[in-house]
């Protein structure tokens, strides 16, 4: 074993065992870190909340700006958020519920392969799909100017893709995967044993359904709904291609095209109460998801067998289980590939490189930071007693619920304001043109996704290992190396994995933070398909379709592991 010799004055030299706790920082000090990462995780929402105070609006101008709105934009963005939201929570209710209640409750031909295939949409950032669907059903389209040629006529053959009901229509099938995921686990962990039950006792099946699996499933797909609305909220991609006036749109459009950033801290104040309302009613939803399991449910008494299923009612539920999956994955990449191979000669193969170099840059400077500061308040949260780790851990989770349009006000804010007190600082400089300001960024957004699965990997581990580990004189960076560091590699490694294909994906504060010459692939899709180059941006959009495939491979191996 290593050994340090220490020489006290007049003492002979004794070799001392080395211990790893002995560089440990003191409990105070730790408690400083954890307060400044959460502080800077925190930093977008105090900004936005700090615009309300004195100091923060010293001309007193917020109040009046929010009463201008009030009369002018703020009901439109308003009444067109909500209409989306409830026109998304139906769809995604609908086909959720409905393909969990099927590969879960019945036994068809092909229900082994949609249990894993339902997840692919989860690849499919939304704004990619509005493009494919865009590409294909405008009025300039293949589709219809093929159906115009053969009807002879000259008029629109569908209703307008960019709209509020298609895009209701792109987050349906891009979100469902939360509602059948959840519904999913739900009603085959908990409702499978109580249906079995209902079942011996003469239930038919209608009842046992409508009595026993949807009331057991309906905390579930209420957190489902509330994470896809909270997604549905902080998309900028979607309702700006659209053209339709949401309060993430509506912020960019008083920040970036009026220069008004009071009116766009007014903005991002009203969409983070709306994520906090959504918040709250997840939280409340998972806290109902939990099910007294009996004694004999557990030694597989009770097992059910799903209801084996033959001829018009199989095909119902195969046709059921496939749309969602055609029009959410399958479509949206052929109708990609179309323009990709029509100007495949002429597409941007260097420059391509170099999109992708900066994502994967990016990526990786994030994944790296926000694995460590997640494992720092998982470790801290678990092994002190004291309230302020895990309060730590608590505030940091919650940075996924921020909207990407909310994190960039929150960080421009307080630049903006230490530029006009102290210009020589060149705050603005650090945040707007180098990686600070885009990497800070995604930090706030998704340490978050790393601190969930560093909090699931550590909720594996027994308590008794660091009791024993403690006993044998391991101290705190000891036990972390020696102990949780092995145990945890998995958990860690999901971790980068998550927060990398998070930020290859991210678009809102992208396209606003990131550095000088250094576009991302999420940003240069959205700029060739907003200047109608979607050839060109077919190829960017494709490359992320193809990144977002391996955590959902890994999801759905996961839940097949856990269901055998």
């Amino acid at each position: 074993m290593l050994t340090i010799l220490i020489w006290p004055s007049g003492q002979r030299a004794q070799p001392v065992p080395f211990n790893p706790s002995y560089f440990m920082p003191s409990s105070r000090l730790i408690r400083l870190v954890l307060l400044l990462i959460v502080m800077a995780l925190m930093l977008p929402v105090l900004a936005v909340i700090a615009s309300w105070l004195p100091f923060g609006d010293p001309a007193g101008q917020a109040r009046a700006i929010l009463r201008e709105m009030a009369s002018t934009v703020l009901p439109e963005y308003l009444g067109t958020t909500v209409q989306l939201s409830l026109m998304v929570a139906v769809g995604v209710v609908a086909v959720g519920l409905s393909t969990a209640v099927a590969v879960t409750l019945f036994d068809f031909p092909g229900r082994r392969v949609f249990e894993w295939a339902l997840l692919l949409p989860l690849a499919m950032p939304a704004y990619v799909v509005a493009y494919a669907y865009t590409d294909f059903l405008q009025f300039s389209g293949p589709l219809q100017t093929a159906l115009r040629s053969l009807l002879q006529t000259e008029g629109r053959m569908f209703p307008e893709v960019r709209s509020i009901g298609g895009a209701a229509w792109v987050f349906t099938f891009s979100l469902y995967p939360y509602v059948y995921l959840l519904a999913r686990t739900a009603l085959g962990e908990r409702a499978s044993h109580l249906m079995e039950a209902a079942r011996l006792m003469g239930a038919p099946l209608r009842r046992r359904m409508r009595e026993v699996a949807l009331p057991l499933a309906r905390p579930a797909v209420a957190a489902g709904v509330a994470l896809a609305l909270m997604e549905t909220l902080a998309d900028f991609g979607v309702s700006s291609y659209f053209g339709i006036q949401t309060f993430t749109a509506g912020i960019y459009k008083a920040w970036l095209s009026m220069d008004n950033r009071i009116a766009a801290a007014q903005l991002a104040t009203v969409l983070l109460a709306l994520v906090a309302l959504l918040l709250w009613l997840e939280h409340r939803a998972q806290k109902r998801i939990r099910f007294a399991v009996t004694k004999g449910a557990r030694a597989g008494v009770l097992d059910a067998q799903p209801v084996v299923l033959t001829g018009p009612p199989s095909a119902y539920l195969w046709l059921l289980c496939a749309t969602p999956i055609l029009m959410g994955f399958v479509l949206p990449v052929l109708f990609m590939f179309r323009p990709l191979l029509e100007q495949w000669g002429d597409l941007p193969w260097e420059r391509f490189g170099q999109w992708a170099m900066n994502s994967v840059r990016l990526a990786s400077i994030t994944s790296v930071l926000a694995v460590a500061v997640a494992l720092l308040l998982a470790f801290s949260a678990r092994r002190s007693q004291h309230w302020a780790p895990r309060a730590a851990a608590q505030l940091a989770g919650l940075g996924y619920a921020i909207p990407g349009a909310v994190v960039v006000v929150g960080l421009l804010l307080p630049v903006g304001w230490l530029q006009a007190w102290a210009p020589e600082l060149q705050v603005g400089y650090f945040v707007t043109a180098t990686a600070l300001g885009i990497v800070w960024a995604y930090l706030v957004r998704f340490c978050a996704v790393a601190l969930q699965s560093l909090q699931s990997g550590y909720a594996r581990l027994p308590q008794s290992l660091d009791d024993s580990a403690r006993m044998l004189g391991a101290g705190d960076a000891a036990m972390l190396a020696r102990v949780h560091w092995p145990l945890l590699r998995r958990s860690t490694a999901a971790a980068a994995l998550l927060v990398f294909v998070d930020v290859m994906k991210e678009l809102p504060a992208t396209l606003v933070l990131r550095p000088f010459n250094s576009d991302t692939l999420a940003v240069v899709a959205y700029q060739l398909a907003r200047d109608e180059r979607l050839g060109e941006a077919a190829l960017p959009c494709l490359a992320l379709v193809l990144v977002g495939l391996i955590p959902v491979m890994l999801l759905s191996r996961t839940l097949r592991v856990a269901s055998r």
